[in-house]
């Protein structure tokens, strides 16, 4: 049977016989199935830093309000910033793992289903 490429971008590959990530090639006759996996992002130091920030403020002095507004902006900057991680969850006879990670949820998407299809293909 000839190789047939489902996705070929940003040095990652899957075909009907391999799926390739950098460092990484796992054979597609091994993989049972596959799956979007979602890691969200800690919220702890963002709300700290707000609440830490909140609290020069009933201080009065110029610099204190200062501190605590530069605290409050630091804070709202990480929880714009902060984004979930998806990856790209492998399952097979050795169990499960992250295969790719990226914050770009549609890149993702794209090579779950490359992966299904080729292992639809496989039979």
């Amino acid at each position: 049977m000839e190789e047939k490429t489902f996705f070929n971008e940003g040095g990652v590959t899957v075909t009907n016989s391999r799926f390739v990530v950098p460092g990484q090639t796992h054979a597609m006759s091994g993989i049972t199935s596959v799956s979007k996996w979602i890691t969200k992002p800690s919220m702890k130091l963002p709300i700290i830093l707000i609440v830490l920030g909140i609290i020069p403020l009933f201080f009065g002095s110029i610099f204190w309000i200062v501190v605590g507004i530069a605290l409050i902006a630091a804070g709202v900057y990480l929880l714009i910033k902060n984004k979930p991680v998806y990856s790209v969850r492998l399952s097979s006879a050795s169990g499960e793992s992250n295969a790719i990670d990226s914050k770009d949820e549609d890149y993702i998407d794209k090579i779950v289903q490359a992966i299904n299809d080729a292992i639809v293909t496989r039979g």
